[in-house]
């Protein structure tokens, strides 16, 4: 797909700068959707300090790619971009970019809410938490795997 681009990768990305990517050279467009995930200080009862996310290369972007695939499918997509990063994050750096364009806003919407659930399901990545008390890896967490279920 010559309008998405997926990246994995350890430096932080510049939302301004991605918009900018979406909306260059594309007229046909009138909606562009983003979401940027950040380090939140508090998970699934746990005070976190940080993360270390994993993942296995080719079989990662592999995943994100079969994911972009079906919205493009699914919906009338012009530009996406998704970019999650992995290595060790602090409290508030950003871990995730979706941006999609289209010519509707509720499918730019829609697609990348609907990107968002399958990568929290979908894609090989793996998440351990820093906490105060030590290291503990994420497991699963039921509200995504529900989320995911609508699509």
């Amino acid at each position: 797909m010559t309008n998405s681009l997926i990246k994995v990768q350890v430096k932080d990305f510049d939302v301004g700068l991605e918009y900018q990517a979406l909306v260059q050279d594309n007229t046909a467009d009138g909606a562009v959707v983003m979401f940027t995930g950040l380090v939140r200080d508090f998970n699934q009862g746990h005070k976190i300090r940080g993360l270390s996310l994993e993942h296995y290369a080719g079989m990662t972007e592999r995943a994100l790619l079969d994911i972009v695939t079906t919205a493009h499918q699914r919906w009338q997509l012009g530009k996406v971009k998704v970019i999650h990063r992995i290595g060790e994050l602090l409290v508030n750096d950003q871990i995730v970019f979706v941006g999609v364009s289209s010519p509707h806003r509720e499918q730019a919407f829609e697609a990348a809410q609907f990107i968002m659930d399958y990568l929290k399901t979908q894609a090989p990545f793996w998440k351990k938490e820093l906490t105060h008390s030590g290291q503990r890896w994420v497991t699963a967490n039921a509200k995504d795997t529900q989320a995911a279920k609508r699509w």
